[in-house]
């Protein structure tokens, strides 16, 4: 079986790491070998670089720079080794949350990104994102309740979300033919059905 590349986005709770954890089930169930990643992070270097990012204040250019470094790393040797091997490769955020954070949230140029990810990815993109749409405000009650310390991206107001969800919104439209887009305020149930009826062309 050929290996298959599926990324899943979304603002801070939006509830992607319930859903992502039911799909690796249901594949691992229909005999699918999958391999559960997530950025920044994915290699050693990666999750050296991820420290920085969540904790250590820097200017958005540093930032945008020091996610796709990690990327490039992530793809080289673990994503694509992987997807060679027949495996399917989960992600939790990818090229999308650049594009949503970094120039939806933060400003920089959405052109200065794709520039940045044409050079880094060559093309390379995910078979298929879920994006897991949400109201800002559902989403900040649920990681309060999560009584878990917040990064510096989650410290971010209410208005930073919401362009951040406007991003996500707009690079699916763009790009309708590997967007899945997901109500997240739906029921578990229903967002995981979505998911296996998808993925099911490829089993």
């Amino acid at each position: 079986m050929q290996g298959r590349f599926l990324t899943f986005e979304g603002i801070d709770g939006a509830g992607k790491t319930s859903r992502i954890n039911a799909l690796e089930a249901h594949l691992a169930a229909k005999g699918v070998k999958t391999l559960r990643t997530r950025e920044p992070g994915g290699t050693p270097l990666g999750e050296k670089i991820r420290g920085l990012l969540l904790s250590e204040d820097m200017g958005v250019d540093a930032e945008t720079l020091l996610f796709f470094a990690a990327r490039a790393e992530h793809v080289e040797r673990v994503i694509k080794p992987a997807l060679e091997e027949g495996i399917w490769v989960l992600s939790d955020r990818f090229t999308d949350a650049t594009y949503a954070y970094q120039a939806g949230g933060k400003g920089v140029p959405g052109e200065r990104v794709e520039a940045i990810e044409a050079w880094t990815l060559g093309g390379f993109q995910p078979d298929a994102t879920f994006l897991f749409d949400i109201d800002p405000a559902i989403a900040e009650a649920r990681r309060g309740d999560r009584g878990e310390a917040a990064d510096r991206f989650e410290r971010e107001k209410a208005a930073f979300f919401h362009r951040v969800r406007d991003a996500y919104l707009e690079r699916a439209r763009r790009q309708p033919e590997r967007f899945v887009v997901l109500n997240a305020a739906d029921t578990p149930e229903a967002i995981e059905a979505r998911m296996f009826e998808e993925t099911a062309k490829w089993l």
